[in-house]
């Protein structure tokens, strides 16, 4: 992969010293404050995140993007644990959001950057289910943390890996406050969440998320009406949340956006 080309980040921020190639790949250095909950989406021009088509829209949205990959990858690297809701895990069948399976080039490196920060060899994945009707026979459920409600605990219960967790919030549907409690009091201070619009609206309107990263992807969808195409949020009115944009980088037509709230 060609590197990412740096044009503008804000004076400040925050770094971690990334290791020479990380650093030559990414066009610099990077970091996180902590605790962070921090989103990363793939968006079109015209804002497309989510297709109504079985599988993962991700890749058909960034149009395969290389770097998209990279950064995804990096993310995760950095992260405690990465936050998903239960339709994303339903669509994404196979995928196990670890560092190393979206950018396999990367994975030694991704591992000893998560050594150096002190983390566990891998991010844990959290999946938030009110109902509990998810897959228990896909990979990524070897190392989950399950959150649920008391009904989708008691379907759940006795079923699945032996290394997943359930935790119960007794509400539905659950709180998006009631996850980052739970997951702080699990140690957990560093939470990446890739969606969807539905559990990143949940997210933004309890003023919970910290930084957002946005791939811009050069390709265009179209809307109509009812068609089931999401877009970065979906189901709330966010009433023009401000936005302030820390850094830009650029892949050929692809822009990484990184903005904080």
């Amino acid at each position: 992969m060609t590197p990412l080309e740096l044009l503008f980040e804000r004076e400040g921020m925050p770094r971690f010293g990334l290791q020479g190639e990380l650093a030559a790949l990414y066009g610099g250095d990077f970091g996180l404050a902590r605790p962070r909950v921090f989103a990363n989406f793939v968006a079109s021009v015209d804002g497309v995140v989510a297709l109504p088509e079985s599988g993962e829209s991700g890749a058909v949205v960034s149009g395969g993007s290389e770097a998209d990959r990279f950064v995804m990858g990096l993310l995760r690297a950095t992260a405690d644990a990465v936050l998903i809701g239960a339709g994303t895990f339903r669509k994404a069948r196979g995928d196990l959001w670890l560092p190393e399976a979206i950018y396999p080039a990367a994975g030694a490196l991704f591992a000893d950057l998560r050594r150096r920060l002190g983390l566990r060899r891998q991010p844990p994945l959290v999946v938030v289910t009110s109902s509990g009707a998810i897959d228990i026979a896909q990979p990524a459920l070897d190392d989950a943390l399950i959150v649920t409600s008391p009904a989708g605990a008691a379907r759940l219960r006795g079923t699945l890996p032996a290394g997943a967790q359930l935790r119960e919030i007794d509400a539905r549907p659950i709180p998006a406050r009631a996850i980052v409690d739970l997951l702080r009091a699990e140690g957990i201070a560093s939470i990446l969440t890739e969606g969807g619009p539905s559990l990143f609206g949940e997210l933004l309107s309890e003023s919970l998320i910290d930084e957002l990263f946005v791939t811009t992807s050069p390709r265009l969808f179209g809307r109509f009406t009812d068609d089931q195409r999401k877009s970065l949020v979906a189901g709330r009115d966010l009433a023009g949340r401000a936005l302030d944009l820390a850094s830009v980088r650029r892949h050929g037509s692809h822009l990484f956006l990184r903005y904080t709230l």
